[in-house]
């Protein structure tokens, strides 16, 4: 294991834990701390470490200034069959080097990317569904995760010759986890379990704002790689795509285009603009949500303030997730009918006309704050009518949200959801109570909102049945929003019986779908 370190703070010792912690035995692995010229108390306090456990060495190093050299002395020194890169201020899960390795082995893979769980900050999520022993660039949302808390084969960076660019490299861990990603036989997608907690801190450099004039080159170095390695077409418009979404467009939507100082936004515009003429083909638009088709658009043809006005429409949408009806099933499951409203103004920020009935398009109706925007630039046969609710559970002992279910529905209208207490609270969960929210996909654009009810329908909500395991209430806080609050820590024989039952369905519809074949 390598981490760079430089002079770090107290929530060093957070990581140290959980290395005591690991399950992997220490014989079976090595933590390299890549010292890049502390000052002498860190120095001191790196040497305690290592006297205290004998699979830690120090590299005391000159200076650099950013972690790629450090990094890169320590894959030099590394003497493991694998390479695990972890930061000074994030963690690892207690398993997470015995599963991981385990799960290399079994795949002879050359990248094994673990489940990262962000603490204070959010993260992708389609990435970490499930485990994919062999992902495919360009086909698995690999590009989710370009961060380096990754486990890499040590002969094959070697063979390579992977290196991180020394100084100080803007996007360095793009640079070098896309080199491994071309290069490698094996990237495999390891979800099933957290491997590696990433953490955000107050000031921490991912938090700051660029300088779009020294910033920018750095990007045009990753899509150097990215063109090296592919030829024009789809693959590479979809690779580029990543890049033009998620480092220009995202910079240029809802508040934090609105909260630049009008000087910034111009440089900014200034530097980009010119860019994405000269490196983002109008096929890396294609695939684009509704909402950034429409913002590329108006940067490509210079429109600066349709762009501030677009934004400026972004940060004003409220949107409310409201139960209309609730009822308890005999099988154990929470039926909800959810009503979702989206408004701005107080009007429907999504509304959609028919300009020409039976072409299978439809336009959205801007509201008149946006001002004259081209028509063409409306008109949609997908996107701004497509809707994805998704419900998360807040978990009261790790404060971090996870997703329950999805839906997407076929028409306008009420949604109906099926709760299941059982998958709200898992089987060693101690959690007496979960908070309910919804994630809102409508036209493109996202909105997260806590689930809310009238107080009558809560009055009328029957007790929880038999099959719903330990007894479970529905609950208004004084926020408003909703809880799940069950019996804790009495009713362990319900939980049983609800969960037999379950198994014993499951196991029928196995038989049934068997006759069938």
């Amino acid at each position: 294991m390598i981490v760079p370190v430089f002079n770090p703070g107290e929530t060093f010792d957070d990581l140290v834990a959980s290395l005591d912690r690991q399950t992997m035995p220490a014989a079976d692995f090595e933590v390299l701390l890549c010292d890049d010229g502390s000052g002498e108390p860190t120095r001191e306090r790196l040497d305690a470490v290592a006297r205290e456990r004998s699979n830690v060495r120090v590299l005391h190093l000159p200076h650099s200034g950013w972690p790629g050299t450090p990094r890169n002395e320590g894959v030099a020194a590394a003497a493991g069959e694998y390479i695990f890169f972890v930061d000074q201020d994030d963690y690892l899960f207690d398993a997470a080097l015995e599963k991981i390795c385990d799960y290399a082995d079994l795949h002879s893979s050359d990248v094994i990317v673990g489940k990262e769980v962000g603490i204070g900050r959010s993260l992708p999520r389609q990435i970490f569904r499930r485990d994919i022993p062999q992902a495919v660039l360009g086909k698995d949302p690999l590009l989710e995760m370009l961060t380096p808390h990754k486990m890499f084969r040590t002969s094959f960076l070697r063979e390579h010759d992977i290196r991180f660019p020394d100084g100080r490299v803007r996007l360095e861990d793009h640079l070098f986890v896309m080199r491994a990603y071309f290069l490698a036989d094996t990237i495999s997608i390891f979800a099933s379990e957290p491997c590696y907690a990433w953490v955000k801190h107050p000031g921490s450099a991912s938090a700051s704002r660029i300088d779009p004039v020294t910033y920018f080159p750095h990007l045009e170095a990753v899509l150097d790689l990215v063109e090296a390695h592919t030829e024009p077409g789809r693959l590479r418009d979809k690779l580029l795509r990543h890049w033009f979404r998620g480092k220009i467009l995202k910079r240029l939507s809802g508040r934090q285009m609105v909260k630049y100082p009008a000087a910034h936004r111009d440089r900014l515009l200034d530097v980009v603009q010119p860019l994405v003429e000269a490196r983002f083909g109008t096929g890396v638009d294609d695939g684009l949500a509704f909402p950034n088709r429409i913002r590329a658009a108006l940067l490509r043809a210079d429109r600066r303030p349709e762009l501030l006005r677009l934004a400026e429409f972004e940060v004003g949408p409220e949107c409310h997730a409201v139960v209309t009806a609730a009822k308890w099933t005999r099988g154990g499951g929470l039926d909800l009918t959810v009503d979702v409203r989206i408004t701005t103004g107080g009007r429907d920020a999504f509304a959609v006309e028919d300009p020409a009935p039976g072409s299978g398009r439809v336009a959205w109706v801007p509201t008149a704050a946006l001002g004259d925007l081209p028509p063409a630039l409306l008109q949609s046969s997908r996107g701004v009518r497509r809707e994805t609710i998704e419900v998360l559970i807040g978990d009261e002992i790790t404060a971090q949200e996870r997703r329950l279910l999805t839906r997407k529905p076929k028409k306008a209208g009420p949604i109906h959801l099926a709760i299941d207490p059982l998958r709200v609270f898992g089987r060693e969960d101690r959690a007496r109570r979960a908070g309910l929210s919804a994630k809102i996909r409508r036209g493109g654009w996202s909105f997260e909102t806590p689930l809310t009810a009238d107080p009558a329908v809560l009055a009328g909500l029957s007790a929880s049945p038999l099959l719903a395991g330990r007894t479970c209430r529905l609950i208004e806080t004084d926020t408003g929003a909703l809880e799940l609050v069950r019996e804790w820590p009495g009713g362990a024989a319900k939980d049983f019986a609800g969960r037999a039952v379950r198994r014993l369905r499951a196991l029928r519809k196995e038989m049934t779908a068997d006759r069938r074949r």
